[in-house]
């Protein structure tokens, strides 16, 4: 017997009605693995731990028929896991992808790194790539997953989930619990996750939906989120027993209504500046992705300045940025990404809903800085006001309220505030221990929310097993040679690792991410040798 149709929430249907041909509202995710497992194995775990577990992966949605009605899940009757699973095998070179194989990529390959494990690493991106701008059919769930062999002896798994069945946090947990660590137990994320701080905001104990249902608008909602933290604080105050409460509430009261004030002038007022990778987005993305790049050498130059190990890989990001700004021959200005964070508390189970559960941030990149240590600095000052102010609770209730409004409407008002970044940048902190799939090794893990707007490029940071992957999704119309900016990308976290490793403070006045290099695709850095190391 079938289910009973359920109402979508406002998030997950403002995600359902954001489609458009420059940008899909999917999320891509890649499971790589060491060797090539028993297919029918994994299917029995995708079917026991994803579809079984999660109602939404065998749902369809419906439309409403109002402009103010509700969408709804209700259940697929013809629902079959073959519908939402494709096998391919690569080949040795990328070729037609015709018939579920390899598919072709373009000009000088999708990765910068030469020999083997650079080829593989090309062909497999040019496969993603090839899939990207494919809208999924709304007759049934919106999700599918790519069995990929090869190339050579290992093997991956290619998840494309639109957006309205759950936000990239998630996803990811629902990902890694397809995943066993070495006793065999199940698991996905557990702890505090890459930005401690922001997730214990008081957005994280408010009913989804609830900032849309509120009177007084979308500013009205944030100050009210605003003022629940205030009460928290007070509470925190209370059972700490400090002294003065009525003087450092007032304290308080003042911060908090000064840091709403900033975090709504810059939301509504400020914009992107005219840069290397701004413009109109095209249909065509590149995808590419770092090898495994070691996590101690980052931790060190952390040290010096009493930075995250989140921190500095959000500087490395910035000084790529830096040095791709100046290669493409323009001044490097401070470019504003959107990061994610969630508000789920990760030491409780994911509900079987999933659904959007999350809070947006607007981050300056420090890409006008020439200097590693001066980027670094400035990205924990940034990340530390934005951890202490309210913003996350203001686009939360944002995100509510406009999930409830006609879809003209929502379009507008997504562009008014995607149009003042260049992309989305998520990090991940993912199991510290390996974990296998169907009994095979898990050697990475990446994953790519979408742009929206004029969204150029995105990046997802993921750190799994001692290491960190950076991945980059570049609009191919704006950003047209991504091989130099995942250059630019290595070479800064190399530079860092060094200055890490120095421990000096002369290492402040450095040069950028490298000598300014003419043209070129896919050179190989003169630094990955550092990365060798685990």
């Amino acid at each position: 017997m079938a289910r009973a149709s359920r109402r979508m929430g406002s998030a997950d249907s403002l995600w359902l009605t954001m489609d458009r041909p420059t940008n899909l509202m999917v999320i891509t995710s890649v499971v790589l693995l060491e060797s090539r497992p028993d297919w029918d194995a994994v299917l029995d775990v995708l079917r026991t731990r994803l579809v079984d577990p999660h109602p939404v992966f065998r749902e369809r949605s419906r439309h409403r028929r109002r402009p103010f009605g509700a969408h709804r899940w209700e259940e697929d009757p013809d629902f079959d896991l073959a519908h939402h699973v494709h096998r391919a095998t690569l080949s040795g070179a990328a070729t037609d992808g015709g018939g579920g194989a390899g598919s072709e990529g373009s000009e000088g390959g999708a990765g910068s790194e030469s020999g083997a494990g650079g080829q593989a690493d090309a062909e497999l991106q040019a496969y993603v790539e090839e899939h990207l701008p494919r809208p999924f059919d709304r007759s049934r769930p919106l999700w599918e997953v790519h069995l990929v062999d090869g190339p050579g002896a290992g093997a991956a798994l290619v998840f494309r989930i639109h957006h309205a069945l759950a936000d990239g946090i998630a996803l990811t947990r629902v990902l890694l619990g397809l995943t066993e660590d070495a006793d065999g137990v199940p698991g996905d994320l557990v702890g505090p996750g890459p930005t401690p701080g922001i997730a214990a905001l008081p957005v994280a104990a408010l009913p989804l939906g609830q900032a849309g249902k509120t009177r007084g608008g979308v500013l009205a909602a944030g100050l009210r989120l605003a003022r629940a933290g205030l009460r928290s604080s007070r509470m925190q105050l209370r059972d700490k027993g400090a002294h003065r409460v009525v003087v450092d509430a007032a304290t308080a009261t003042a911060t908090v209504a000064l840091r709403t004030g900033q975090v709504v002038g810059d939301v509504l007022l400020t914009s992107n500046p005219e840069s290397a990778v701004g413009g109109v987005p095209g249909h065509r993305k590149r995808v590419l992705w770092t090898a495994p790049l070691p996590l101690t050498g980052l931790k060190q130059v952390g040290r010096l300045v009493g930075a995250t190990l989140n921190d500095v890989l959000l500087s490395a990001v910035a000084g790529a940025l830096h040095t791709y700004q100046r290669e493409s021959g323009r001044s490097p200005v401070d470019l504003a990404t959107m990061v994610p964070v969630d508000v789920r508390p990760l030491d409780e189970p994911l509900p079987r809903e999933l659904g959007n559960r999350f809070a947006l941030l607007f981050l300056r990149f420090p890409s006008g800085d020439a200097t590693p240590l001066g980027r670094l600095a400035v990205c924990k000052a940034r990340m530390d006001w934005l951890k202490a102010s309210p913003e996350a609770a203001l686009t939360f209730g944002l995100l509510s309220v406009i999930g409830r409004v006609p879809a003209g409407l929502q379009r507008r008002f997504v562009d008014f505030f995607a149009d003042k970044a260049i992309g989305v940048t998520t990090n991940v902190a993912g199991p510290r221990e390996p974990r296998r799939l169907a009994g095979v090794p898990v050697t990475g893990v990446l994953g790519w929310v979408p742009g929206s707007g004029r969204h150029t490029v995105g990046f997802c940071i993921v750190t799994y097993d001692g290491a960190v992957r950076i991945g980059i999704m570049a609009d191919d119309a704006e950003v047209p040679e991504p091989e130099r900016l995942l250059t630019a990308l290595e070479d800064e976290v190399a530079l860092l690792v060094r200055i890490g490793a120095a421990g000096t403070d002369d290492a402040a006045g450095a040069g950028g991410a490298g000598a300014a290099r003419p043209g070129g695709r896919g050179r190989r850095s003169p630094h990955r040798a550092a990365f060798r190391r685990s």
